[in-house]
Order: C-alpha cells, then structure tokens, then sequence
C-alpha cells in the first residue's frame, strides 16, 4: 500500500475512533506518534473543519441525514471531502477510488458503492465548492 493511501486509512481510523471514545484526534495520535504525518495532517483539517465538511456532504446526501450515516462511512466521507476541497492539487479519481478502496476494506461493499455516488456527485462540483 503506499504511503499516501496508508496515511488516508489511519486518518479514516483515527476519526472514527475519536468519534466513538468522544476524544479529540490529538489524543488518538498521541497514542500512536509514529503515525504517519499527512494523516496527522488530513485528519486535523477534518477536525478543524467538520462543521464545514458535514455541510457540503449534506448537500448532497438529497434524502439521508449525515447522523443516520454509519459512523465509519462517515469518518471516510469527510476526509475524502477535506482532500477534494483543502487539496486540490490531488486527483479527483485518486481520492474517490482510494475512498472506496478504505470502505472495502474497513466498511462493507454497499458502502463502497453509497460513497463512490456521493463522492462522484461532490467531485463534480469540486472547483465550485468553497472551503469557507
């Protein structure tokens, strides 16, 4: 796996697991320092910016909540979210096949499918959407 894609996957697992203990993602890093650097970094800007995030992902959700998503579902949501929009310098196909291959791994197959139509319809708008 290579070093980007691992650093997507342990900022996905370090999200989630700060969502269900209820503890920041400094805490969950700080546990395991030796975590790779740009998932320190892609995760801090989901935290930074979840209210922001959640927003553009509701967007597009038409007839679902974002609470209602499981939990790790959503935790891969936002940060492929926070690379298309913080990152734009990133290929859109790169982070939306590389999201799907986190929810194969870590969710299920029918999770795979929901975000690679949900991450499809925002990556379609990616140079309009704002980061403020």
């Amino acid at each position: 796996m290579r070093t980007r894609s691992k650093a997507r996957s342990r900022a996905v697992e370090a999200l989630f697991e700060a969502e269900q203990r209820s503890v920041s993602i400094a805490e969950v890093f700080e546990r395991n320092p030796e975590v790779n650097e740009y998932a320190v970094e892609i995760a801090q800007v989901v935290a930074d910016n979840t209210e922001r995030i959640d927003e553009i992902i509701s967007t597009y959700l038409a007839d679902r909540v974002i609470e209602r998503m499981p939990a790790l579902d959503r935790a891969i949501a936002r940060v492929a979210v926070a690379e298309l929009v913080w990152y734009q310098d990133t290929d859109t196909s790169v982070i939306v096949s590389e999201a799907m291959e986190i929810a194969e791994t870590l969710s299920t197959e029918k999770s795979a499918k929901f975000l690679n139509g949900l991450l499809g319809s925002i990556a379609k708008s990616r140079g309009s959407i704002s980061s403020l």
